[in-house]
């Protein structure tokens, strides 16, 4: 079927004020009348809206005698700015004309109430570890009231109250979520700040209630009931209902069944059996609560425990990462605060969370980081010859040389060498294997380094294993993985793939999953199997968008399909038939620099290809520098540029005995050698 790009690049917003956004940015929608109309359309969700309709509700008192051709204005000016590209006369292929009037054919993810809505019934079908992060990420979409411009108007009043109470609905089911969980403390200040706006929400009440009983706040618990029984009488002349009842006489018979934790698959209480998630789920609710009570809230003690916490988030999946992510700046900034060198250290160089991916996931995060990294390094004492706050220096490099990963800057590798000669000189194996990470990290300043990088994984996997370090151990192989891949020794790749899936499974580290399936996918396409490939490719790139990792996500699955008809067909051009390949409207993400030629190419503009080809910059050093190189090298071939051959051939000839791009343990474009002697031959012509 045909793409249809203008409705794919346009996204509507009306969980706030109505906005329309493209590849461009922020689409100009002019005056009050054309943000009528749009949202109008968009309340229809792609239904025809005659031109009568429009007008009767545009001036619903009395249309002046213009008001048709207003809307025909109305209308062609939002196509206008909707579809910019679309040739003069050329039928409109997002805001059209149907019938007796106009309909928006929006894509169904193009509209943020859409994916809100499909969001919010999906997770109703997940069991609470699913659901929650699929809730978090609806409920992130509101950016104020639906339909804000429009609050006063009939032919949204439905919709907005549609809406609304979907919101307040899920605001609970997050809450209920969090409870079967046991993240009781974390359901208590949302539910605070949803009953200030909504206090006649009795399911609500029910579930604050039951939190802070959950926390150990009897007390607290019982005066939140006697609140809702007070404002429901006052406000809406009612009692509480059975439910609201039912929870106080439990509370002050402190029954048993309120501490029960649901089942993490159904939601359901158990019945009859223990359950070691449940006691575990309720020894973290009393343990939060007393530490909460213990230390005081502006305790240091409170920081450090936070990033620790914020550490173990990070691999737990997903939505753990996304988190930790999030919070590790304040945590940062708080330490800061306190003036203390040695403590902020602490805190930035306890986020040892093992890194895969060269490419970083958050750039900006990641020069803050460093930033305060370099702060605090230059803010502590000098070394003076007998190891103090070595092991703080130590942590602090560590961390400069993983959060500069992919840089060509020359501060990475050597804050990751001064890193590994304090941890061995200090012996101590967690500081090294945190440090190794970052020497991984910065082994990417040119192209055939898998050697180099199998020695280091192969030192984590045994550090890891002698001392208990698992998540090192899991890196460890993965980087084996990786490297070994790169060297075409798919066998030995094998066994690690299957050690890192089986102490994934042993120790609850879902992201290992991530790598080994497209691993799995990697092997289809190094042995031939095109076909599968394909589909592999296809599954794994579904874990993608919860995985938490955008700097991994954006660009791979369209890279990765191109490579098959690389890695079978060698160093040129893909044929005109593989052209979907190459479908500039694609996701390419931080590779599109290197596809852009090719694509130029692929219809025939040689001298677009020509200049987007010396314009090209060397390949951050990460995972695909050498698939990088090799794409540079296949449009250079095409076009006959020796300059750019000439560079290429440099930069690969260390990695002749590769395979390039399979190093990522994602994907290859076949042997490196066979581009340096395609290379040899042109420049010998």
């Amino acid at each position: 079927m045909e793409r249809e790009p203008d409705r794919e690049q346009v996204l509507f917003g009306v969980l706030g004020p109505v906005t329309a956004e493209d590849r461009r940015g922020a689409v100009a929608l002019k005056g009050p009348r054309h943000r009528a109309v749009l949202a109008r359309l968009i309340v229809a969700r792609r239904r025809v809206v005659p031109v009568a309709r429009l007008v009767a509700d545009l001036w619903p008192d009395s249309p002046p005698a213009g008001a048709v051709g207003s809307v025909q204005t109305f209308v062609a000016a939002l196509r206008r700015a909707l579809e910019p590209d679309r040739p003069p006369r050329a039928p409109a292929r997002l805001l059209v004309t149907d019938g007796p009037g106009y309909a928006l054919r929006a894509g169904p993810d193009a509209v943020d109430a859409w994916r809100f809505e499909t969001a919010v019934d999906e997770a109703a079908k997940l069991p609470p570890a699913r659901a929650l992060p699929r809730l978090d990420e609806a409920l992130e979409l509101w950016r104020g009231p639906s339909y804000a411009d429009f609050v006063q108007e009939e032919w949204v009043r439905g919709e907005r109250a549609r809406l609304a109470e979907l919101r307040l609905q899920s605001v609970e089911r997050r809450a209920e979520a969090r409870l079967a969980l046991g993240l009781t403390a974390e359901a208590v200040p949302d539910l605070d700040a949803h009953l200030a706006d909504h206090p006649w929400r009795e399911d609500a009440w029910r579930l604050l209630a039951l939190a802070l009983y959950r926390t150990g706040r009897q007390g607290d618990a019982l005066a939140v009931l006697r609140r809702a029984r007070s404002t429901l009488v006052e406000q809406l002349g009612l009692d509480p209902g059975p439910g609201l009842r039912r929870l106080e006489a439990d509370i002050l018979a402190q029954d048993a069944a309120l501490d029960a934790v649901p089942d993490r698959a159904s939601g359901e209480p158990p019945t009859g059996r223990t359950d070691p998630g449940e006691t575990a789920a309720r020894l973290w609710t009393r343990a939060a609560a007393a530490y909460d009570r213990t230390v005081a809230a502006g305790a240091r003690a409170r920081l450090e425990t936070t990033v620790g916490l914020l550490r173990d988030l990070a691999v737990t999946g997903g939505g753990g990462l996304t988190a930790a992510r999030e919070h590790r700046l304040a945590a940062i900034t708080a330490a800061e605060e306190f003036g203390d060198p040695e403590l902020t250290g602490r805190v930035i160089g306890a986020f040892d969370v093992p890194a895969i991916w060269t490419r970083g996931d958050d750039p900006e995060l990641a020069r803050r980081i460093v930033a305060a990294a370099e702060r605090t390094l230059a803010a502590l004492p000098p070394p003076n010859g007998h190891g103090g706050y070595d092991a703080v220096r130590c942590r602090l490099l560590a961390t400069v040389a993983v959060e500069m990963r992919g840089s060509h800057s020359s501060r990475g590798p050597q804050a990751a060498a001064q890193a590994e000669a304090i941890a061995r000189r200090l012996d101590d194996p967690a500081l090294l294997a945190f440090a190794l990470n970052g020497t991984f990290m910065q082994s990417f300043t040119r192209a055939g380094l898998a050697p180099r990088r199998a020695e280091t994984g192969t030192e984590l996997v045994a550090l890891g294993a002698r001392h208990g370090l698992v998540t090192f151990e899991v890196l460890g192989h993965l980087i084996l993985l990786q490297a070994l891949g790169a060297l075409g020794d798919f066998a030995a790749a094998d066994t690690h793939a299957t050690a890192a899936d089986r102490l994934a499974a042993l120790h609850e580290l879902p992201l290992v999953g991530v790598f080994t399936r497209w691993y799995g996918a990697l092997r289809l396409s190094a042995s031939g199997d095109i076909p599968e490939a394909r589909s592999a490719y296809g599954s794994a790139a579904a874990d993608l968008p919860d995985s938490g990792m955008p700097g991994l996500t954006h660009g791979l699955l369209p890279l990765a399909l191109l490579s098959l008809r690389f890695s079978a067909d060698g160093p040129r051009l893909p044929p005109p038939d593989a052209l979907d390949a190459l479908d500039p409207r694609a996701d390419w993400g931080p590779y599109r620099p290197w596809i852009t030629p090719l694509a130029s190419l692929a219809t025939g503009d040689h001298p677009t290809a020509r200049t987007a080809l010396r314009a090209l910059p060397e390949p951050p050093h990460d995972l695909l520098y050498e698939a990088c190189c090799c794409l540079e090298a296949t449009a250079a071939l095409a076009l006959g540029d020796r300059a750019v051959l000439t560079r290429v051939r440099d930069r690969l000839a260390p990695a002749s005995a590769e395979l390039a791009g399979a190093g990522s343990g994602l994907l290859t474009f076949g042997p490196v050698s066979g581009y340096l002697a395609a290379i040899d031959a042109a420049l010998r012509r």
